[in-house]
């Protein structure tokens, strides 16, 4: 063991001597009785001193119990630590009760096979962090032990830019605005969430929203850059407003025949992710793409004047008739 402090637990001097490890990691290698001093099992709390001669080797990554099922992904960014994808409507993130094989981590199994190297102990890919299933948009996710640990102090730290766009009903009086309302559960639908006065059992929250595009008086194309990750915050923050997200039927939106096109889902879509890579520090920005529908929509509120048209082909002007030789005006002499 390096030189260091005259005394330690061994689990924090292993902690030390292998950064690119997560602790939960040499936490599952002492409980699996890996870690040896002078060939003799010890456990995390046993006190080491410099010039100690530790064995260590961590067990073997256990397969998931997820089933791997080939599903198309649209990946934004990739390398061996790490990936962001760009999520479809209607997705959901993780199994758990009511889900089928068609997750986003059944997807990420087959897509990632042979290059996950056990996030927890585990074969399977680290989510840091989930979308609803009706929200699309960019999700970056962990193929190894140091990169989810990295991505989640990013999260929990709030050092990442996330920005989303949202197609709400109405037009704000404002071009920008900051909301920073408590959000908790609903006290009548435990469902859903709600905008909480200060200890009321909610968490604070922070919004911060502009207008990209306005459709007055029907919508408003709105981007949101969150700096909390409360459930469903950006479709309570901006309800609080009067603004409900298009197609958001679970927060008060109701068909407007005046749309032309009625949303099929909430259009809330996480365009733009800014983080910095756990491994090799780099700044990784991505963006992901409109998916149709919610092209569709705003398609159909844009006034036609805006819409491209077909180029107008010049119009043909007929034939000139030859002219008439004029008549010759006959004269005398007098």
């Amino acid at each position: 063991m390096p030189a260091g402090p005259l005394r330690q637990r061994a689990d924090k001097a292993l902690a030390a001597a292998f950064p690119e490890h997560s602790r939960a990691a040499i936490q599952r290698a002492f409980d699996a009785g890996r870690v040896r001093l002078a060939g003799t099992v010890i456990s995390r709390d046993h006190t080491v001193h410099p010039g100690d001669f530790l064995e260590l080797d961590f067990p073997e990554v256990k397969p998931s119990e997820l089933r791997a099922v080939r599903i198309p992904l649209t990946v934004l960014f990739e390398d061996r630590h790490l990936l962001v994808v760009n999520k479809a409507a209607g997705m959901v993130v993780h199994p758990g009760a009511g889900t089928d094989e068609t997750t986003l981590v059944h997807a990420l199994l087959a897509h990632c096979r042979g290059s996950l190297s056990g996030v927890g102990g585990v074969e399977r890919p680290g989510i840091v962090h989930r979308l609803d299933r009706e929200t699309s948009g960019a999700m970056v996710v962990a193929k190894t032990d140091a990169a989810h640990r990295g991505l989640s102090e990013q999260f929990a730290q709030r050092t990442l830019v996330k920005e989303y766009l949202a197609l709400v009903q109405g037009v704000p009086s404002l071009l920008s605005g900051s909301i920073r309302k408590a959000i908790g559960r609903n006290p009548q639908h435990r469902h859903k969430m709600a905008v909480v006065e200060d200890g009321a059992g909610g968490r604070a929250a922070h919004t911060d929203w502009e207008v990209v595009e306005a459709f007055p008086p029907r919508a408003a194309l709105l981007r949101c850059t969150l700096h909390s990750g409360r459930t469903h915050q950006i479709r309570v923050h901006l309800k609080s407003t009067g603004h409900v997200i298009l197609g958001d039927a679970v927060y008060g939106w109701k068909p407007d025949p005046s749309l032309g096109v009625q949303p099929k889902r909430v259009l809330l879509h996480a365009e733009h992710l800014v983080f910095r890579h756990p491994v090799t520090g780099k700044t990784i920005e991505v963006r992901a793409p409109l998916p149709d529908d919610f092209e569709d929509v705003l398609a159909a509120l844009r006034p036609v004047a805006a819409r491209p048209r077909r180029r107008a082909e010049p119009r043909k002007r007929p034939a000139a008739r030859p002219k008439r030789p004029a008549a010759r005006r006959r004269t005398t002499g007098g």
